[in-house]
């Protein structure tokens, strides 16, 4: 059965039928804490509970940490941007760890960034060294991930296109809110990751709305055993594994084609830049981002984030 952690600033928690339990730890980071199991366990049968709603959460996954993300995971998400899911390959870029921001966050545009844009996804929070050379197989793979995380790969699709720069566009601070919860998971519970439905609402509107099961292109078991020919990976890193169809940028073959077409980057931009601003679904100062990954019948739940977009000032 799956286990619930919450961070507060201060403090790791269970979170029981009862209430928030704090767990008896020194840990500082995710990666300490996945090794002080035992507390976690006491926690969990612990019988002094706090209300969860009086804790102030933060990212259950602590900075500096590896975050790796692929990229164009999701057949849906893949053709409603006009491309073929049989010609994508699995492919890979990095965010800043310094991106990573809690659940109740604020999401901040920089000033110089028009065309803000989401992603909800699906986190995985390695649990154990993962050198480069490591043989995964779809027997051993979940002993790699301790727990799934909800995450949101914030994009800056201004940036992202014209320089076709994935790092930058992707890492600003609070680019990648994460949690609510860190969830612990065994290998049973991974059996039913293609079980797991991605939802994400913009202002109470649902934009994304999809299970991973017959969508996702490339599940954990090859991401894995891709980056673990070049990349290693230790406890507490994190892996987000894409998005599926809804995001803002949604332009058809049409936008696709001058993305990818030989033309130069400025003349490509100069194309499509007047139909993406005209898109109402970007993000804007004041809008309110809500996402969640569960289940369809609620036995494994990531929890429910609620952010808020504002201008820098």
């Amino acid at each position: 059965m799956s286990t619930s952690v919450l961070r507060s600033a201060d403090a790791w928690w269970v979170a029981t039928p009862a209430g928030a339990a704090r767990i008896a730890t020194k840990a500082r980071t995710t990666a300490q804490l996945l090794a002080d199991r035992t507390a976690i366990t006491a926690a969990g049968a612990s019988g002094e509970t706090v209300p969860v709603d009086s804790l102030a959460l933060v990212s259950p996954v602590t900075a500096p940490c590896r975050v790796v993300a692929q990229a164009t995971n999701f057949a849906s998400h893949v053709k409603d941007v006009g491309m073929n899911p049989k010609q994508i390959p699995l492919t890979f870029f990095r965010k800043a760890s310094g991106s990573i921001a809690g659940p109740y966050d604020d999401v901040i545009r920089p000033a110089h960034v028009r065309l803000l844009d989401y992603e909800v996804e699906i986190g995985l929070v390695i649990g154990r060294e993962m050198p480069v050379g490591t043989t995964i197989t779809a027997d051993n793979w979940a002993d790699y991930v301790a727990a799934l995380v909800v995450t949101n790969d914030i994009s800056a699709r201004d940036i992202q296109l014209p320089k076709g720069q994935f790092f930058e566009s992707k890492s600003y601070p609070t680019f990648t809110p994460v949690g609510p919860a860190l969830v612990l998971v065994d290998g049973d519970e991974l059996k039913r990751f293609d079980d797991l439905r991605l939802r994400l609402w913009v202002n109470g509107q649902l934009r994304q709305n999809m299970p991973v099961g017959g969508d996702m292109l490339f599940p954990p078991v090859e991401a894995l055993q891709t980056l673990s020919r070049f990349q290693r990976l230790d406890p507490g890193d994190l892996v987000l594994t894409g998005t599926p169809v809804g995001t803002a940028l949604s332009g058809g073959p049409k936008l696709v084609g001058m993305i990818v077409s030989l033309l130069p980057p400025a003349l490509k931009w100069k194309l499509v830049l007047p139909a993406q601003v005209k898109n109402p679904k970007y993000l804007h100062d004041g809008d309110v981002i809500e996402a969640t990954v569960a289940t369809d019948d609620a036995a494994l739940r990531l929890g429910r984030q609620r952010t808020t977009v504002r201008d820098a000032r």
